[in-house]
């Protein structure tokens, strides 16, 4: 071990680590202002009381990541300075406007949002929280596209006496064809996570608490959940089904590292479930469906998709001697992890709709103990699929340009990334379990009472005087 295998583990923790509260953030932010707008144009008081209920777990968990995206982006300068000097004027151009335009935009009219509540017009105030989630989207499409440069490059040129990667077309970087479809899959995978978290907690108080006087207003929220959940999983495919055939174009070792493909293959079956070697050279069983993997590639059940030892081969010859090949156990379990994880959800949120169909009210304990676990299984899935995102890039840092060894800092010594490594896990652990408990603390608690108008308060005397008396 040395210190780049660490600095590689921290990014990696720290980058799973706070993506577990980034699809909550974004999904909750907007199903909060649907719920308060609903509200607003029906008069009818669930929605208000949903959306003070959702709103405050929708809080607790922006804060926590808000504490771990900042330490998350340290790292570039703290152990991958040699990355940050080589693609900073790139990279950077997507992070600063993060920062100074979406992340403000979205902190400043969430502080509108919490502190506006009889304070500001309906109307403006509702603006704020609908402007929040607009920023939140915001924030993850210029994120995205820093990311797609990394996984395919454009809109740049190497300066030849620094070494340096410079920008020469801003909107390039920006419509990256990997970006535009990266967005929709990722905020469908955002979606996922908080229809999942609104089925959990509607389900565990219709079904916990049967005669609860609010079980019509978890009824509506566990079917909101539901469907969020059901549309959010088709999206996913769909967009995945697309990001495959992008994927196939830009990073063809990645598709053939997500089946483990060795060899070129036309038509190329897809394995629901294989069991290889442990350095996953070879097949010992495979359960496939024929021509699947040749549609996800090529968008033809007799296209072809090249292999691992062939593309092997030609990135030696382009790019000098060396392993270009990922841990393929890695990505070949991630990416079904990914998909199982994801349709485990869906599953689930439809067993939640049958079980209300007609007016019925949910009783089945077993429902409830899916109904529990439903939040976990989207989080997984979005980990699962960054984990094959970022995996099946190896051993590029910026594919095609440099390597990820090529990136570390070479001043950081393995003790020092060994102590921030350490601590950074004790810190998240602790956070892990403050933000776990407040949320089922705040979860249980059940929906808010919602506070009686307040009553004028004046004199007879001054019945017939101006307002501005009180004044």
């Amino acid at each position: 071990m040395d210190a780049l295998d660490v600095a590689r583990w921290q990014f990696g923790v720290t980058t799973v680590y706070h993506y577990l509260f980034v699809p909550l953030t974004i999904g909750l932010s907007l199903l909060v202002a649907i719920l308060q707008t609903v509200w607003l144009r029906t008069g009818d008081e669930r929605y208000l009381k949903l959306t003070k209920f959702y709103g405050k777990l929708f809080l607790i968990n922006f804060a926590m990541g808000i504490v771990t995206g900042i330490v998350q982006e340290f790292q570039f300068g703290m152990n991958w300075s040699d990355y940050s000097r080589f693609v900073g004027d790139i990279f950077g151009a997507p992070l600063a406007i993060e920062a100074l335009l979406a992340f403000f935009l979205e902190s400043t009219f969430l502080g509108l949002w919490i502190f506006g509540w009889d304070r500001l017009p309906r109307l403006v105030h509702l603006a704020t929280i609908w402007i929040a989630a607009l920023g939140s989207m915001l924030s993850a499409y210029f994120i995205l596209a820093a990311n797609s440069w990394m996984q395919n490059p454009v809109g740049y040129r190497i300066n030849p006496d620094t070494g340096r990667a410079e920008l020469t077309d801003f909107v390039a970087v920006l419509t990256n064809k990997v970006a535009l479809v990266t967005f929709p899959h990722t905020i469908a995978g955002c979606f996922l996570v908080a229809g999942a978290l609104m089925v959990c907690v509607a389900l565990w108080h219709l079904i916990r608490h049967p005669g609860n006087p609010d079980a019509g207003a978890y009824r509506v929220a566990s079917k909101i959940g539901a469907w969020t959940t059901l549309i959010a999983a088709v999206v996913v495919t769909i967009t995945g089904d697309i990001q495959g055939k992008i994927m196939t174009e830009v990073q063809p070792m990645k598709m053939a590292a997500a089946e483990g493909l060795y060899d070129t293959e036309s038509p190329a079956a897809f394995s629901v479930l294989t069991i290889g070697t442990l350095d996953g050279s070879r097949e010992l069983y495979a359960l496939k469906i024929p021509g699947l993997l040749s549609f996800l590639g090529t968008g033809s059940f007799d296209g072809e998709v090249r292999g691992i030892s062939d593309l092997q081969a030609q990135y030696a010859a382009q790019y000098g001697p060396g392993n270009y090949t990922p841990i393929i156990p890695v990505t070949y379990w991630s990416f079904r992890f990914m998909i199982a994880f994801g349709m485990a959800a869906a599953a689930i949120a439809l067993w939640a709709l049958w079980a209300q169909r007609r007016g019925r009210t949910p009783t089945s304990k077993w429902l409830l103990r899916a109904g529990l676990i439903m939040p976990a299984l989207p989080l997984a899935a979005n980990s699962f699929g960054w984990i094959f995102t970022e995996m099946g890039r190896q051993p590029w840092i910026v594919f095609g340009e440099m390597l990820t060894r090529d990136g570390v800092s070479i001043s950081v010594s393995l003790a020092e990334v060994l102590t921030s490594f350490t601590a950074f896990t004790l810190v998240y652990a602790t956070l892990a379990i403050v933000e776990f408990r407040l949320l089922v603390r705040y979860a249980r608690a059940g929906l808010p009472e919602l506070a009686p108008p307040p009553e004028p308060d004046r004199d007879d005397d001054d019945a017939d005087r101006p307002l501005a008396f009180a004044y």
